[in-house]
């Protein structure tokens, strides 16, 4: 009697923490790490003057719409380079998305991979109602010239989704597959100059 019991509890905490989990913990910055991912996002916020952004270094990012002054459009001196940690993508993600339960991404050395909580519309058969969990990696470099973009794989609920239902594109070049022709990864490649991903970090460099 006491084993059936034991086994209903793990089952259901099988059902509840792994098929279907609960929201993501939102990602917080400390004050200092706020500053810091501040004054990055303040090198491609061209509308403020020099004296607004010296004063907005010590307060969190914040639209400031209601502060904007006239200026002449200008790409001297600006930035183009964007470089994030994998917390600071996170935390971006969470103050500005309505993703901040749903999605978390973690950066390892030329692997983006990300978590998502979906939940399934109650007409949905048999799961209707519940969340469940999707993982994905894509392979993010730069090699020959242009960016490598292959999608590593998804898994359902830790099982490996098929290549066949993704369309044939596992490990698969998007770049070299699709950016021959006029659309959004001929686009994209075109926009590169270089692309960087590892242990907890993201950089890429746009082209002008």
């Amino acid at each position: 009697m006491l084993l059936a019991i034991l086994l209903t509890l793990f089952a259901v905490w099988i059902l509840n923490s792994v098929l279907f989990p609960t929201e993501f913990k939102p990602v917080k910055l400390s004050t200092t790490e706020q500053q810091v991912l501040d004054e990055k996002l303040q090198r491609f916020e061209r509308f403020q003057t020099q004296a607004d952004r010296r004063a907005s270094r010590s307060r969190p990012f914040t639209n400031t719409t209601d502060e904007l002054t006239p200026e002449a459009y200008t790409e001297e001196g600006a930035s183009r380079e964007i470089r994030l940690s994998e917390k600071e993508l996170n935390a971006l993600l969470a103050k500005n998305t309505d993703l901040a339960t749903r999605l978390a991404i973690d950066l390892s050395d030329r692997l983006a991979s990300a978590k998502l909580l979906v939940h399934l519309d109650e007409t949905f058969p048999l799961l209707g109602g519940n969340t469940v969990k999707l993982t994905a990696g894509a392979e993010l470099a730069y090699a020959s010239g242009k960016p490598v973009v292959k999608l590593r794989g998804v898994s359902v609920w830790g099982v490996p989704v098929p290549n066949a239902w993704l369309g044939g594109l596992k490990n698969v070049d998007l770049i070299q597959e699709f950016g021959q022709e006029p659309g959004f990864w001929k686009a994209f490649a075109d926009g590169v100059e270089a692309i960087e991903v590892r242990d907890g970090h993201l950089l890429i460099l746009l082209r002008e």
